[in-house]
């Protein structure tokens, strides 16, 4: 297959030469056109999933940047109208060479639905399921037989970090593969202790895999690619934001036969993971802590209203495969576009609309609207050559 329009927009012949290099066993125009989306859009775009399953990577994204005032068909013409307006200010080759160099400058790969080291149960997110994977380490690690995702809070106690830990540590020791976010507090417990039994560990993370954040965990991703993965799917050079944690989230929860909580306080966002597990119907575990802890709050909350099962050891997390509990939500309360704004508003650099657009990959018009709103809200103040975020967020 050819690019032609695609082509002219954003795969151009140093994307292309580019794609060749990261993937020489695969058609350059496939990598290329799905590195591309993954530089055009937000993680879990349900629109540009359900344009690429009905197109395929490559006429999607013609579809996607043709001037044609004629929509592709995927049953929603104003969400698709508006899809095109946020994707387009990101349309640059220049990115999305860049985003396949860097991959390639840090050892990196690119994995592709259908390739063997796909982890295939990241396809039941359906239209919001990752359009490619930017990956350092060994991928196999992503199609083990059993693999479990433990997450918790990040300002841990002693008491969750040792518990998640115990958890990890045996889990890993039978050959299970242990998921979690890279985050400080129990996603590190989790991490270090698969690692320190010998077993194989899997990070996904909510910027590029070139970077490690936090910085912190520098060492222990070092550690984490040399006997498992660090995964995002998000390019090389792409900042974690606030949104992009809670989309990877779907992922961590979409990753393991079950998810178990370890600790998380009343509105942790290790409740968004959960949802997410359990919408996908996998079974959810949470670990019990002192009545009085804050810390634990949350897990509590699993517990009494969404029949989550207490665990307190390895072989109860085991007994989780085939469990299940009724759905929570897992969409934040909060206004996701607000949220993707607010985190681009920068609180020294003054912003136009259209620069804002760019860096949240929502339309103009939507940026506008919502400035007007934090504007209002004492969120964000318009000055003469744009906007800057008030420190309170």
């Amino acid at each position: 297959m050819t690019a032609t329009r695609a082509h002219r927009a954003v795969l151009d012949a140093e994307v292309l030469r580019a794609a060749a290099l990261l993937r020489p066993d695969e058609d350059a125009v496939q990598v290329a056109a799905r590195a591309a989306w993954t530089v055009l859009v937000e993680p879990g775009d349900g629109v540009a999933g359900t344009l690429i399953a009905a197109y395929g990577p490559v006429e999607a994204l013609e579809l996607a940047m043709s001037d044609s005032s004629l929509l592709p068909d995927i049953g929603d013409a104003k969400a698709m109208s508006e899809a095109r307006a946020r994707w387009r200010p990101r349309a640059d080759p220049r990115a999305v060479a860049d985003a396949l160099h860097g991959c390639r400058e840090v050892g990196g790969r690119m994995l592709l639905p259908g390739d063997p080291d796909w982890p295939i149960a990241l396809d039941d997110l359906g239209p919001h399921a990752p359009i490619a994977l930017w990956v350092r380490g060994g991928a196999e690690a992503l199609t083990a037989d059993r693999s479990v995702s433990i997450v918790g809070a990040r300002a841990a106690t002693p008491y969750g970090e040792t518990a998640a830990a115990e958890l990890a540590g045996d889990l890993a020791a039978d050959g299970t593969v242990v998921v979690s976010g890279g985050a400080y507090g129990i996603d590190g417990a989790a991490h270090r202790a698969a690692l320190g039994a010998g077993g194989q560990t899997v990070a996904f993370l909510a910027g590029g895999v070139d970077r490690a954040y936090p910085i912190g965990h520098q060492q222990l991703f070092d550690r984490i690619r040399g006997n498992g993965a660090v995964l995002s799917e998000v390019p090389c050079g792409a900042a974690p934001t606030k949104w992009r944690f809670l989309q990877r989230n779907r992922l961590i929860a979409a990753a393991g036969l079950a998810t178990v909580v370890v600790e998380a306080g009343w509105r942790s966002g290790s409740l968004n993971t959960a949802g997410h597990a359990s919408s996908l119907g996998r079974p959810l575990g949470a670990v019990p802590g002192p009545i009085s802890s804050a810390a634990s709050a949350g897990c509590h909350r699993l517990l009494r209203e969404y029949d989550a099962i207490c665990v307190t050891n390895a072989e109860e997390v085991r007994e989780l495969w085939g469990g299940g509990g009724r759905v929570l939500d897992p969409t934040p309360a909060e206004d996701p576009d607000r949220r993707r704004l607010l985190d681009a508003l920068s609180d020294r650099t003054p912003l136009t609309p259209e620069e804002l657009a760019r860096r949240t990959g929502l339309p103009t018009e939507r940026v506008r609207g919502l400035l007007g709103l934090l504007g209002v809200e004492g969120a964000a103040r318009s000055h003469d050559s744009g906007w800057i975020g008030q420190t309170r967020r």
